[in-house]
């Protein structure tokens, strides 16, 4: 804790400097040379049978002309992309030790991607992860608030596959500590009630049409779609503990890189703070509040809970079932505003908001989704961008890089400069 307040005009300046500044990301990518397979996993471990993603030979028949990787692992939290910048210079080091707003308190608020050419299997990914953004904000809940955006680029070859941005709300931590107190309650008031058979069979029953609501091969063109259109609902859930097991032997451990046995024996001696003994007293990983509800409890929480990304997945699920294979998930952006428990259940939902020509000549929709559980409470606010095939425009063009980059550096500066218009 500072003495005094953690956010201030310097401070803020300081952290500015580290824009664009690239380094190395923390964790390796859990698939190194992601193929077929780790396609198949990862759409499997977030509930997707898309045989675009799942079956090579249906792959081959489709205007990709082969296997390509969903939207999910294209990208995605340590997934894929070694590190382009593996070592810093000793001026570089000291620019980016410690952290400016220390004192700060900082929640992953949302996240937003954009994806520029599919993943294809075999290809050597490299990725590029830089400071994007730092906006300066007053907020009613913490006063002054600043948001800080990273982003990470991936590239193949002498093309640019997607980027992702991540966003954290730096706030400062006595006054939001005050005023999450005077509002620990409303978590006591919920409840995740027993199913009963019928509302098991009603879910279970929304969820093997599913399926059927799949565009697949059908093109969707764009001279069909009509602005107020939904999108045909994606039921998630129950969550269940062995839903979180699955989506990590797919998704791998994230940014959080847990490690089994003797691995985490040497893990904590690195960050001995990431570690807490639990009624054994043998020292685990404070990611335990996602499968221990013991744990969960010691934080405020009624129940475990997901992680928010699992829903970001279930979002791009429900935007490639409708659009088809011959369209393009071109962004998507996600809010996560309320916990997703185990025991509950989501539904997946989304309105065509616009209809235009992206760039001049790309026929393309705006979508407005989002995920909503049991009890009625939207958790998952977002949009996306979907590229359409058209009669009179024809097949998909992919967009353009940011600033029509080929390569992570290039990529990242024009982010930096995009961001900076944006603050």
């Amino acid at each position: 804790m500072t003495d005094g307040p953690a956010i201030t005009d310097q401070r803020i300046a300081t952290l500015r400097k580290r824009l664009g500044v690239a380094q190395p990301h923390p964790q390796p990518p859990w698939y190194r040379s992601p193929g077929t397979d780790a396609f198949r996993q990862v759409s499997e471990a977030c509930g997707d049978a898309n045989p675009l993603w799942c079956d090579p030979d249906y792959a081959s028949n489709t205007v990709w002309g082969g296997p390509i990787g969903s939207p999910n692992i294209n990208g995605g939290d340590t997934l894929i992309g070694h590190n382009e910048v593996d070592q810093l210079d000793a001026e570089t080091k000291a620019l980016l030790r410690g952290d400016p707003l220390k004192g700060a308190h900082a929640y992953y608020s949302g996240s937003y991607r954009e994806w520029f050419a599919p993943v294809r299997p075999g290809q050597f990914i490299t990725r590029r992860n830089a400071l994007v953004g730092v906006h300066d904000k007053s907020s009613e809940f913490a006063e002054r608030t600043v948001h800080e955006w990273t982003g990470e680029v991936f590239a193949a070859e002498d093309h640019v596959l997607s980027a992702q941005y991540r966003l954290m709300i730096r706030t400062d931590r006595a006054k939001v500590e005050k005023r999450t107190r005077s509002a620990k309650g409303k978590y006591a008031d919920i409840t995740i009630d027993p199913y009963t058979d019928s509302q098991i069979a009603e879910i279970t029953e929304a969820v093997l049409a599913e399926p059927d609501r799949r565009r697949g091969a059908e093109p969707r063109w764009w001279e069909d779609v009509s602005e107020g259109d939904e999108l045909p609902q994606l039921v998630k859930g129950p969550l269940r503990v062995t839903d979180m097991v699955v989506w990590h032997t797919g998704m791998g451990m994230g940014l959080y890189g847990v490690k089994a046995l003797g691995l985490a024996h040497q893990q904590r001696q690195r960050v001995p703070g990431f570690f807490r003994n639990d009624d054994l007293n043998i020292p685990d990983v404070h990611q335990r509040v996602h499968w221990d509800p013991e744990w969960a409890a010691r934080a405020g929480n009624p129940a475990i809970y997901d992680y928010g990304r699992m829903r970001e997945t279930w979002l791009v699920h429900l935007c490639t079932d409708w659009m088809g294979d011959d369209a393009w998930l071109s962004a998507l952006d996600v809010e996560f505003r309320k916990f997703n428990y185990v025991g509950d259940t989501h539904w997946m939902r989304g309105t065509v908001k616009r209809k235009y020509l992206a760039d001049g000549d790309r026929p393309a929709v705006e979508l407005e989704i989002y995920g909503e559980n049991q009890r009625g409470e939207i958790t998952c606010p977002g949009h996306a961008t979907v590229l359409l095939p058209s009669r009179e425009h024809g097949p998909v063009r992919q967009p353009e890089a940011p600033g029509g980059a080929n390569n992570c550096e290039d990529a990242l500066a024009a982010l930096v400069a995009r961001f900076e218009e944006r603050a």
